[in-house]
């Protein structure tokens, strides 16, 4: 019978880190990001990544994997995560997936597309002819070559149009044919938990007031940092990310400082609801009290003595 791993979820600022936190004070616990926002080096205020102290007291990983300039995958999160869980399981520890990328909890649990890995070379190839054409030209080519995902894509959605064309160029196939072939389970079965909050307002306050937390805390300076050491632009994933979007078009002029944080609260309230939408349509999510942690716990325990 495969090993239980349990999985904490949930909507941003729902409060899953201080429960798997709390958590680990009664169990060897070590815990696995599910965070596409983490992964990234020098992105800590506004990821809100655990502290150095929590990560001392509780081995955290999946933290810090790569530079803001590169790119990580759902596919390589689930290589990563399974060869965490496997790791932490060999030590005799706990291992507790906690975090709110939906995407990545999908692509552990039910599998993913078999695509092809990324190939540099193709994929600035077509950078540099969006740059000179616009995304919306290069859409009209990917729906003359694959008009099935070019029904499913937004003409202006950069990530998705530039992934297709570069799977058709690499392969010769469309990235539409890929669907279905997805990967294997993953070699242990999966026992996931979601924080639901029961009053959407509550959940907007605390959005509301972790981002100002965050420019208190000098998010503002860090995406200013970043843009000093790194190569960036507001294409990449990171810099996408909610949040660091908005203190990016802060910084190119594009608004105040009122402006901005609106937009990034409100951003942010739209990722909760997306988040909550997806927790929904998960039927082997069981719903958990982010003030009762005895459900959790007790899964835990078990999955300990396993």
């Amino acid at each position: 019978m495969p090993q239980q791993v349990c999985c904490l979820l949930g909507p941003t600022a729902s409060g899953k880190s201080k429960l798997a936190l709390d958590c680990a004070a009664q169990l060897p616990l070590e815990i696995v990001s599910v965070d596409s926002a983490q992964v990234y080096r020098g992105m800590d205020i506004g990821t809100a990544k655990p502290s150095r102290a929590e990560r001392e007291r509780v081995p955290h990983h999946l933290i810090d994997l790569i530079d803001p300039d590169q790119r990580y995958s759902a596919g390589q999160f689930r290589t990563d995560a399974i060869r965490a869980v496997e790791e932490i399981l060999a030590r005799g520890s706990v291992p507790l997936l906690v975090g709110g990328t939906m995407l990545y909890y999908r692509a552990l649990a039910a599998g993913i597309d078999a695509l092809p890995q990324a190939d540099p070379a193709i994929r600035a190839e077509i950078s540099a002819r969006a740059a000179l054409l616009g995304w919306p030209a290069l859409h009209a080519e990917l729906a003359r070559v694959d008009p099935a995902a070019a029904a499913r894509i937004g003409a202006n959605d950069a990530q998705r149009v530039q992934r297709a064309l570069e799977v058709w160029r690499a392969t010769g196939k469309p990235i539409s044919a890929w669907h279905g072939t997805s990967l294997a389970a993953p070699p242990f079965s999966l026992r996931s938990f979601a924080i639901v909050p029961p009053e959407r307002s509550e959940l907007h306050q605390r959005i509301a007031a972790r981002f100002d937390a965050m420019l208190a805390a000098g998010l503002i300076e860090e995406v200013e940092g970043l843009r000093r050491r790194y190569r960036l632009d507001a294409d990449l994933p990171s810099m996408r990310s909610v949040g660091y979007r908005q203190v990016w078009d802060y910084l190119e002029g594009r608004c105040d400082k009122a402006a901005m944080r609106a937009a990034a609260i409100a951003a942010t309230r739209q990722l909760a609801k997306r988040q909550l939408s997806w927790l929904r349509s998960l039927n082997e999510v069981e719903p958990l009290a982010p003030a009762n942690p005895e459900l959790l716990l007790a899964a835990l325990r078990s999955a300990q003595r396993t």
